[in-house]
């Protein structure tokens, strides 16, 4: 590590501190807004959260996801025992990170595939999910410094912001950490190019990396394939919303390991974060207006009566072509998703000490 990086970094005026709080704030308020129409007028809660928040979300990871990092309303949330001086500031080892996103991905896969059975049309059962996340959200925070173990560790979104932000182009200062206290000794948000497999330390860190880029397209695909359950679901049911989606994971995640020895990694993980989020919209665009392989889920707005069908086609050719070339053939910028700030006193030994122990 050079040595400029443990002596300069980024400093926010007042001023700039201040916006980004309303920002912060205003967006957070947002999520409260959701989960209280997601309880008292479930209908417009789940388009609020599932059919706008939700679609929007894979497009803002891959172009600004520095930007999704500052103003997330979850991580505001886990951010604020440590803003009020509240935490306890404990650092995780990196066996311990492995574990967290292990946990992540893990718990991306159980919960995505459940939207079909319960989510997607009960709006309590929403918003008791997301109180929930924010509750062990908060626990954590309360525990651990900054970002480490929740927007770094067991927050389910982390891998997917690894997978789709590959290729950040847009410089923004870290609107949460004041200064850096190296909690972890790879930073995602410090690390330019960072991705699932940038760390093969421990075997966690390699099963949550490859499940992350090898299984993620094919989940996606798989997702798709099932319609949502309205009311009491039995056994049957509840098989073919994981089938379809554990059937995509297996097929891409062998693909994987085929093209694996064709391919440079940076090369074949570029690819299948490309065709993943590319899958998600492939699959999303026409089943938010109307055109879904199962009428009526997930939609937003039924316009099959106003657009042709082609306009929608071109339109998810368009966002394919783009997906592809931003994250596949755009030249990669050295640009992390937030600057790194300066670095605290008690963190330039222990940033030496953990970099050097990550590097042996």
């Amino acid at each position: 590590m050079a040595n400029h990086n443990l002596k300069t970094g980024d400093h926010l005026s007042p001023k700039s501190i201040l916006i980004w709080r309303i920002v912060q704030t205003l967006v957070w308020l947002v999520g409260v807004l959701i989960i209280f129409n997601l309880i008292f007028y479930p209908t417009l809660g789940i388009h609020l959260f599932w059919n706008i928040l939700i679609p929007i979300a894979p497009l803002l990871l891959v172009v600004a996801t520095g930007l999704w990092r500052n103003i997330c309303p979850m991580a505001s949330t886990a951010l604020f025992p440590r803003h009020m001086g509240l935490s306890k500031r404990k650092k995780l080892t990196l066996a311990e990170i492995g574990k967290l996103n292990l946990i992540a991905i893990i718990a991306l896969f159980v919960l995505v595939p459940l939207r079909h059975a319960i989510f997607n049309l009960d709006g309590w059962a929403t918003a008791w999910l997301i109180l929930s996340l924010g509750f062990i959200a908060v626990i954590v925070g309360l525990r651990y410094e900054w970002k480490s173990a929740w927007c770094s560790g067991l927050c389910p979104v982390h891998p997917v912001e690894k997978l789709y932000g590959l290729k950040n182009k847009l410089r923004l200062p870290n609107a949460h950490c004041d200064q850096c206290h190296r909690c972890l000794a790879l930073c995602p948000d410090k690390t330019p190019g960072i991705h699932p497999l940038s760390s093969k330390k421990t075997t966690s860190h390699k099963i949550a990396g490859f499940l992350t880029v090898g299984a993620f397209p094919g989940f996606v695909w798989g997702w798709f394939q099932v319609p949502d359950y309205s009311g009491i679901i039995g056994i049957s049911e509840l098989i073919t919303i994981y089938k379809f989606p554990l059937l995509g994971l297996l097929v891409t995640s062998a693909l994987f390991l085929v093209l694996k020895r064709f391919l440079k990694d940076k090369t074949l993980i570029a690819i299948f974060s490309a065709a993943a989020v590319s899958c998600y919209y492939w699959f999303r665009l026409p089943a938010l207006f109307g055109w879904g392989l199962f009428p009526g889920d997930g939609m937003l707005v039924d316009l099959t009566g106003v657009l042709p069908e082609w306009v929608i086609t071109v339109l998810v050719v368009v966002i394919t072509f783009f997906f592809f070339w931003w994250i596949v053939f755009s030249r990669q910028g050295k640009i992390s998703w937030v600057i790194r700030p300066a670095y605290a006193l008690e963190g330039v030994n222990f940033g030496k000490n953990m970099y050097n122990k990550d590097n042996e």
